[in-house]
Order: C-alpha cells, then structure tokens, then sequence
C-alpha cells in the first residue's frame, strides 16, 4: 500500500485501461468480485449492454475505494467532497495531457513535441463516469436527494475541468447541436363545400 500525501487514505493502484473506471484495483478486487459473481452465476444468464457493464465496475471500483478510504466510509456517509476526492485521486493515472499556463504548448491542440505537463483525466471520461455513478447511486437504493454524484459540488468541479483543460488543450468543448429533421408543412385538405340546404 501506498500512502498518498494529497489524502489521508491508503488505495491500491490502480490501471487506466480503456476508460477511467476499466480498472483492477488489485488482486484482492478481482478475488471480491469474481466470489461474489460466481455466486450468482447460477441464475440465468443474463447480456448486459456496454454501458451497464461499465456501470457495473464503476460502481464496484467505487465501493472499493470507499472502503480502502482512511476511515473507511460507508456509502450513507458519502458527500459530494468524498466524490471530489475520489476524482482528484483518479487523476494520477490520467492520460490527457494538460498545460500549465507557463509552457509553451499552452492552449496549443497539437504539440509539436513532448512536454512535461501532467497527465490528468479528461473532463469527457469524468463527465461520463459521474453519470454512471449517478445513476447506479440510485439504482442501489439511494435517494435522488442525497446523491453525492449530483452534488453541487461535484458539477462545478467538472465544470471548471472542462473549462480549464479547454484553455491548456485549445480544445472547445461546445455541445454539438443535433440536426433536425426537417419538418413537414401541415398537410392542408381541401374542405368539401357545404352541402346546399334543402
């Protein structure tokens, strides 16, 4: 185990993989959810989409660091700070380069060479990620009201990521407008004259 200094908290590593959440925390992680898995493997078999299956390990691996948290801390004493916290200590296996405003790549989209900027998460992986988490929150029982993904908190803190990693990576993160399909004049029947009055 490894003491991180920004945390009074002791996690084992975790590996980025596909997404943030794609992860092991180590081998202990993958004995808990293998047991509790073959557990159910009795019942039907059941296919779950990407996003469920991903849901699935996000919350798991979130439930894992609640509980390697110093104290430990159950999900009922979670607050959008401890969600913060875990987001903050996500970073440390980033891949996204981000600038500091003293180099000279700052607000540069493609760096012509290497840098020593740190690699943080990008603010998409951590916008998704809390979506997923968000909903499984609810999904497991807990109260839309209490939501520490939805804290006030936590979408400041993604708010001030994805403006800040948009000024150090020269990348807009304007929502795409949708196209809509164009739409049909109303369809004007001619009206039958009135019948003559006998």
């Amino acid at each position: 185990m490894e003491r991180y200094h920004s945390f009074t908290m002791d996690v084992p590593q975790v590996q980025e993989v596909d997404s943030i959440m794609t992860t092991n925390f180590s081998t202990n992680m993958l004995s808990t959810t293998s047991s509790s898995s073959s557990s159910t493997s009795s019942s039907p078999a059941t296919t779950l989409s990407r996003y469920e299956n991903q849901k699935r390990r996000d919350w798991n691996t979130f439930g894992q660091y609640l509980r390697n948290h110093r104290p430990p801390l159950t999900l009922s004493r979670c607050s959008g700070a401890h969600v913060l916290e875990f987001l903050r200590y996500l970073d440390q296996f980033g891949k996204t380069k981000v600038h500091t405003q003293l180099c000279p790549f700052f607000g540069h989209p493609n760096p012509p060479a290497p840098c020593p900027c740190p690699l943080r998460q990008a603010w998409g992986s951590l916008d998704a990620l809390i979506g997923r988490l968000r909903a499984a929150y609810e999904e497991n029982g807990g109260k839309p009201e209490t939501n520490p993904f939805g804290a006030r908190a936590v979408r400041l803190y993604l708010r001030e990521v994805r403006d800040s990693q948009a000024k150090a990576r020269g990348i807009s993160y304007e929502k795409k407008k949708r196209k809509r399909p164009p739409q049909l004049p109303p369809s004007h029947t001619p009206q039958q004259p009135p019948a003559p009055i006998s």
